[in-house]
C-alpha cells in the first residue's frame, strides 16, 4: 500500500534522477530503501517548495487516489498572510493511511492508521542581501551567488573568532584595533567566498542530485567550470593582498590553512567527520588574529580559543548538515549529522559543553572583566535552547537553528570588548601591588 502511495501520490517528473530511477526499481519488501524514500519525498516537499509560497503535502491510499484528479488532490501550494505582520505562513499536512502492521514510514510518522500532521510557521521574506543580489546585473549575479553573497551567515561565522582574538588581544581598557577588525572582514568576505567555489568545483556533480543545491551557478550552467576557476584565481589574489598587509608571521601563518581550505571538500567522501575539518579551517583566524596584534600566538589564550571555535563549528555544521542527510545517504556522502543519527542531541551537549570550556580556560589565560564571563553563561545559555528545541528531521528548523548561530558569536564579541575594558582596573591594582613588592625586596 505505502509503495503505491508513494508511487502514485507523487509526480516522477519532480524528483532528482537518483530517486526516481530507485522509486520505479525498489522491491516491495525492501523496507529501509521504502522508508528513506518517503523521507527523502516527505522532506523535499515539506521544506522544498519556494519561500514565498507554502505547500500541503499528502500522502494517500491508492484506493483514495484513483477516485480523485491526481495533481489536485495530491499537492498544491498555497500562500497566506497574517493580518499583522504580513509575515507569509507555510502549512504541511501530511495523510498517513492505515496499515496492519508498524509503520516502516519516518519516525514523525510511525502511528498506525490514518493521521494528520499540521505545521503552520512563520515562512521568513527575502533577506536584505538576496535583494541587493537579484538587483545587480544578470551577468554578474551568477558569479555573486558562487560565493554566496546572497547568504552571509558563512562570512559571519568565519569572522567571529577572528574578532574574538582580535578583541581578545587589545590592551587592559582599551576597544579592540578598528584597523585589524576592517581588514578581517574584508579577508573573511573573500575567503569565504573563495572557499564556496572550491565546494562548487568539488561537488557540482554531486549538488545535481540534491534538493536544496541544484540551483547553484555550476549546477544550473549560468557559469562554466573553467569561468569558476579564473574567477576563483581572482577571489585568492584579493586574499592574498589583503594577508600581505600583516606581519610576515602572519602570513606565513595564514598562507599554511590554504590545504585545509582545499582539503575539506574532499572530506566528505571519505570520513563521517568533514564537521571537524572545517571546524580547523573556519577558525584558523582565532590564531591569526592575535598573531597580527603581537607578530606571535600566545598559546594559552589562543590554543583554547581555537579548540572551543573548532567545537562550535562541529555543533552548528552538524545541525546544518541534517538538512540533507537523506539524499546524502542515498549518495553516499559522509557527515556527523549520519554518524550521529538519533543521538545528536547528546553529541551536540558534548561539544557545546567543550566550546564553554575552552572560552573559560581562554578567558582565565588572559586574566579578562567579568562582563565576559556573564557573555559565556548567554552562549550556553543559547546552545543549550537550539538542542532542546532543535528537530532533526525538520529541515526548516535545521536550517533556523544553524543561521541563529550568528547571534553566539556577537554576543561573545560583546562581552570580550566589555570584558577586556573591565580588566582595566584590576590590572592597574596588579601592576602597582607588584611595583611594591619589588620595592620592598629591594
Amino acid at each position: 500500500m505505502y509503495r503505491r502511495s508513494i508511487l502514485k501520490g507523487f509526480n516522477l517528473s519532480e524528483m532528482t534522477p537518483l530517486c526516481r530511477r530507485l522509486t520505479c526499481n525498489f522491491e516491495m519488501q525492501n523496507p529501509v530503501l521504502l522508508k528513506n524514500l518517503a523521507f527523502s519525498l516527505y522532506t523535499k516537499y515539506h521544506g522544498g517548495f519556494t519561500q514565498k509560497w507554502g505547500c500541503n503535502v499528502k500522502v494517500i491510499p491508492y484506493s483514495v487516489w484513483c477516485t480523485k484528479q491526481r495533481m489536485s488532490q495530491t499537492y498544491r501550494c498555497s500562500g497566506s498572510l497574517s493580518d499583522k505582520s504580513k509575515a507569509l505562513v507555510k502549512k504541511s499536512t501530511i495523510t498517513v493511511p492505515p496499515s496492519s502492521s508498524k509503520s516502516s514510514l519516518p519516525d514523525a510518522l510511525q502511528n498506525e492508521g490514518s493521521q494528520t500532521i499540521s505545521d503552520k510557521e512563520p515562512t521568513r521574506l527575502s533577506r536584505i542581501s538576496e535583494r541587493l543580489v537579484n538587483k545587480c546585473p544578470g551577468h554578474v549575479q551568477p558569479y555573486l551567488k558562487l560565493m554566496r553573497m546572497d547568504r552571509p551567515i558563512g562570512t559571519w561565522l568565519l569572522y567571529w573568532p577572528c574578532g574574538w582574538s582580535i578583541a581578545m588581544g587589545a590592551p587592559a581598557g582599551c576597544f579592540p584595533n578598528i584597523e585589524m577588525l576592517s581588514l578581517f572582514a574584508i579577508g573573511a568576505f573573500v575567503m569565504r567566498g573563495a572557499g564556496c567555489t572550491i565546494n562548487d568545483l568539488w561537488d557540482r556533480d554531486i549538488d545535481k542530485k540534491v534538493a536544496r543545491t541544484q540551483d547553484r551557478p555550476l549546477v544550473n550552467g549560468s557559469i562554466t567550470p573553467f569561468d569558476a576557476v579564473i574567477f576563483l584565481m581572482g577571489q585568492l589574489g584579493v586574499g592574498l593582498l589583503v594577508l600581505l598587509q600583516l606581519n610576515t608571521y602572519c602570513v606565513v601563518l595564514g598562507a599554511s590553512s590554504l590545504g585545509l581550505v582545499v582539503a575539506y571538500p574532499l572530506m566528505k567522501r571519505v570520513t563521517y567527520w568533514p564537521q571537524l575539518i572545517l571546524g580547523l579551517t573556519f577558525n584558523w583566524g582565532a590564531l591569526l588574529g592575535w598573531a597580527s596584534l603581537y607578530g606571535s600566538m600566545d598559546l594559552s589564550v589562543c590554543l583554547p580559543l581555537y579548540l572551543a571555535g573548532t567545537c562550535w563549528t562541529i555543533f552548528y555544521d552538524t545541525i546544518y548538515a541534517h538538512q540533507d542527510k537523506v539524499d546524502d545517504v542515498l549518495l553516499g556522502i559522509k557527515s556527523t549529522a549520519i554518524r550521529f543519527g538519533n543521538d545528536t542531541k547528546l553529541w551536540l551537549t558534548g561539544f557545546g559543553t567543550s566550546m564553554i570550556c575552552g572560552l573559560v580556560l581562554s578567558g582565565m589565560s588572559c586574566g579578562i572583566g567579568w562582563p565576559y564571563y556573564a557573555s559565556v553563561a548567554a552562549v550556553a545559555t543559547h546552545l543549550a535552547s537550539q538542542v532542546y528545541k532543535l528537530d532533526i528531521n525538520n529541515p526548516s528548523d535545521c536550517a533556523n537553528k544553524f543561521i541563529s548561530n550568528h547571534q553566539v558569536g556577537l554576543i561573545l564579541f560583546l562581552g570580550i570588548v566589555f570584558g577586556m575594558l573591565n580588566k582595566s582596573d584590576k590590572s592597574d591594582k596588579e601592576e602597582n601591588n607588584m611595583e611594591e613588592s619589588s620595592q620592598l625586596k629591594s
